[in-house]
This record gives C-alpha cells, sequence and structure tokens, in this order.
C-alpha cells in the first residue's frame, strides 16, 4: 500500500504538463498530458496498489509506503548535517576591499590573513583530514583578489591534502570581478576553483551608481571588459552574474538581460542570478529604495524567465536549492565555518558586528575554540522549534534555516525565494531544461 508523499508539490507548464517535486528526494518530473492525468489519479487515490507509473513514482519519492514515517524521515535528515566527514570552510584572505557599493554592510576592520591564521588553517586542515570524505572552501572578503597570493597558497596546502587522503574537494569565490584577468582567473582554475559569482547590477548606468571603486570610479567597463576575455578560455566552470535590483532599476533590466544575451548567450558556462537588494545594516540603509515583498516575489522569477526566453540560463544555484537540505544557510550548518583574516571564527557574513555571530578562533596549532552555546544558536533555531517549518512541504529543503540571522533579527520564518514561488520556479526549470534540448 503506497500513498501520495507529504513533501510533493504538484503543478502544470503553459501546455498542460504535469510537474511533479519532491522536496525529501530532490526529483522534479515531466510527464506528457495524458501520462499527467494517469499521475494525478494515482496521486488523488488515499491507497494505491496497482499502476503503470507506480514503480517510477515510488523510485523517485512521490509515492511513499504507508508504514513511512515522513516527518521521522525529515527529522533524521536534519540530524544528517551534524556528519564529521563533510567540511565547509569560508574563508575570507582579506577584508579589504577595493569598491565601495552603496548598500553595502561590511566596514573593513581588518586586511590580509596573517601567518597565524594561515598556518592554523593549514594545520586544522591537516588534523581533520583523516576524518572527511569531502571539504568545500568557500572564498570570500572584503574582495578576495586583493590577496590572491594568500588563496594561491592556501588553496596548494588543501588540494595537496585532499590529495593525500581522497578527499573530494571543491572551491568557489565570490568576487567583484574587477581584478579577474585571464592571468588570475586561469591561477583559480588551477587551485581548484570552479563556482564563480559575481555581481553585476545592471547596466553601465546603473551598476556604476551603486557598486564604485573606492576612489569613486565606475567598475562596470572592466568587469564587462575581464569576463569577455574569459569566455574565450577552456574549462569547466560556472560563472554566476548575480544582478541586485532595487526599486531604481527595475525599468532597466530588460535591456541588460538583452546586452548579456549579446554577450554571453553562446556559452552556457555564464549563467544569470536575480536577487533583491535589502537592508542588512549598512550605513546607507536608511536611503535605500528597496523594493517590497511582492514585488520581489513578481521581478526575480519575471526577469529570470525572460533571461530564460532569451536563451540564457539561470545560475543552477536556483534549481540546487531545491534539493535535501540544500536551502539550509551554511550559519545554521554545524560544519560551516567563517574564518576571518586574523583567524577568528564566525557563522554569517551578514552579521560580523553581532557579538554572537562570533563563536570562537583557530589557533596556530588547528585548534579550533569554540562557544558551543552560541554555535547552537544558529544551528538550532529552525525546525526544532517552528511547528509551522516542521509541517512544511519545503522542511527536508531548508529546515526552517534558510536564514538564520533573519529569524533572529526580525522574529519572523525565513522562507527562501524558491519556496515562496515554488510552482513558477519548476515552471521555469521546465521550460529552461526543454528549451535546453531542443
Amino acid at each position: 500500500m503506497y500513498r501520495p508523499s507529504r513533501f510533493n508539490v504538484i503543478t502544470e507548464t503553459d501546455s498542460n504538463e504535469l510537474i511533479l517535486y519532491n522536496s525529501y528526494t530532490g526529483a522534479i518530473a515531466l510527464f506528457e498530458k495524458k501520462e499527467g492525468e494517469e499521475v494525478r489519479k494515482v496521486l488523488t487515490k488515499k491507497q494505491v496498489t496497482q499502476s503503470s507509473l507506480l514503480e517510477q513514482l515510488i523510485e523517485q519519492g512521490f509515492l511513499v509506503s504507508e508504514d513511512i514515517d515522513e516527518k521521522r524521515r525529515a527529522t533524521f535528515l536534519h540530524q544528517s548535517m551534524h556528519r564529521a566527514d563533510l567540511l565547509h570552510l569560508v574563508l575570507l584572505p582579506t577584508e579589504a576591499c577595493n569598491f565601495r557599493c552603496t548598500y553595502c554592510y561590511e566596514d573593513f576592520p581588518r586586511g590580509k590573513m596573517t601567518e597565524k591564521a594561515k598556518r592554523g588553517l593549514i594545520n586544522y586542515i591537516k588534523k581533520e583530514a583523516r576524518f572527511l570524505r569531502q571539504l568545500t572552501i568557500s572564498w570570500y572578503g572584503g574582495e578576495p583578489l586583493l590577496a590572491d597570493d594568500v588563496i594561491n597558497e592556501l588553496s596548494d596546502e588543501f588540494l595537496q591534502v585532499a590529495k593525500e587522503h581522497d578527499i573530494d574537494y571543491s572551491a568557489e569565490i565570490t568576487t567583484n570581478g574587477y581584478l579577474l584577468t585571464k592571468e588570475k582567473f586561469q591561477q583559480l582554475l588551477n587551485n581548484g576553483i570552479r563556482q564563480f559569482m559575481i555581481t553585476i547590477d545592471g547596466i553601465a548606468e546603473e551598476h556604476n551608481k551603486r557598486r564604485k571603486l573606492a576612489n569613486g570610479d565606475g567598475s562596470f567597463k572592466t568587469i564587462i571588459e575581464n569576463l569577455s576575455t574569459i569566455k574565450n578560455m577552456a574549462g569547466d566552470f560556472e560563472i554566476t552574474i548575480r544582478t541586485n535590483f532595487d526599486e531604481e532599476s527595475l525599468e532597466t533590466l530588460p535591456l541588460f538581460i538583452s546586452e548579456m544575451k549579446q554577450l554571453f548567450q553562446t556559452d552556457q558556462r555564464f549563467k544569470l542570478f536575480f536577487r533583491p537588494i535589502a537592508r542588512w545594516g549598512g550605513e546607507n540603509d536608511d536611503c535605500l529604495p528597496v523594493c517590497d515583498q511582492r514585488t520581489v516575489d513578481q521581478k526575480i522569477w519575471e526577469f529570470s524567465e525572460l533571461a530564460i526566453d532569451e536563451g540564457l540560463p539561470i545560475s543552477s544555484i536556483v534549481a540546487g536549492s531545491l534539493q535535501p537540505t540544500a536551502s539550509v544557510c551554511y550559519a545554521a550548518k554545524p560544519n560551516s565555518f567563517i574564518v576571518a583574516s586574523d583567524g577568528s571564527l564566525f557563522k554569517c557574513t551578514l552579521a560580523f558586528g553581532d557579538d554572537d555571530n562570533k563563536i570562537g578562533s583557530l589557533n596556530e596549532d588547528g585548534t579550533m575554540l569554540i562557544n558551543y552555546d552560541k554555535l547552537a544558536k544558529w544551528t538550532t533555531s529552525g525546525e526544532e522549534t517552528d511547528e509551522h517549518c516542521q509541517a512544511c512541504f519545503f522542511r527536508p529543503a531548508c529546515q526552517g534555516n534558510h536564514c538564520p540571522y533573519y529569524r533572529k533579527t526580525t522574529g519572523e520564518r525565513p522562507c527562501s525565494h524558491e519556496k515562496r514561488q515554488i510552482k513558477k520556479v519548476l515552471k521555469l526549470i521546465v521550460k529552461e531544461n526543454v528549451e535546453c534540448r531542443m
């Protein structure tokens, strides 16, 4: 006997094809109209004993056995994030920056990573290596390319340790792209970095208003020149072009998408990602023309669909966020730490000024001193205490912890943009993949 999973989402394409999604397995399935009608019949029965589609629906998790306790499944999935063989480090090779973005919330208190912090990181990875199956490094800042020598030095050490201990190693970087020359990009590839996030906030005029150099000059032209050069390079990588929008830039984004089409339509390694500008504690917060939630929910996916229509892929972050635990913020994961340039340990890159955020320090010998009471505030603030999250269809993906800092500062539930508009997101994912096959 089988029944539909509590974690299913059902919707349709514009041509009445059926889309199924399950947040526990991460499966997304598309059924043509006739087959979809049969699937609906199967899923609307309280008990299912026989169907030509039964095996497929069971395998993908859309149907579960009557004796399965799905709440317990979700709880166990949450507990699995405490695995000691997975480690994620967000590293700040420098906290200095060559930009002064209008919506920035950082105050750049420290510069380049100290020798003591570097030695601490190397020793820490060597000590933990025998326990690790997977190591993920996220390079952040400040602007990390202001200290690319630190990235090169530490990457060499990490790659060597990963090779010796057969660890699955992956690395990503968030950079403003201004210093991302051909030579530096190739070195980052050599360092094992395959995922890049680079922000371009619309057409040149809009971008340069928001993302200025420290001396006040615009940055758009140099970033575009760098990306145009990179497009001609061979390599397996993905560049997410993140575009932050506000009320004043909305009207020009269709033109920006058109410009991106001219530049990158022929290269599927370049993908677009739209997000709203928000107030996160910067000195200009009161002046930011942020969009209201209704506008945000509409425009993110309106621009994403326009990009797809223009032949531009949207970032893999969108589809990836629908996978089990993938929408849980790194700050809420027990095995994820931010290591600042002086060796201080944090949980959230949005809240460096919050006393609860500094959870300890990394010693030169590779040992960590951690305040576990503070750590618990970040890792146990979601589904453990929120009954709405416990009952939500999206619980396996975000576990009530899409943004623990948002919950901490507002007292409200931090639902992801994808969850809020899940049916629209599923339609866009299917649309993009169907058009890619044509």
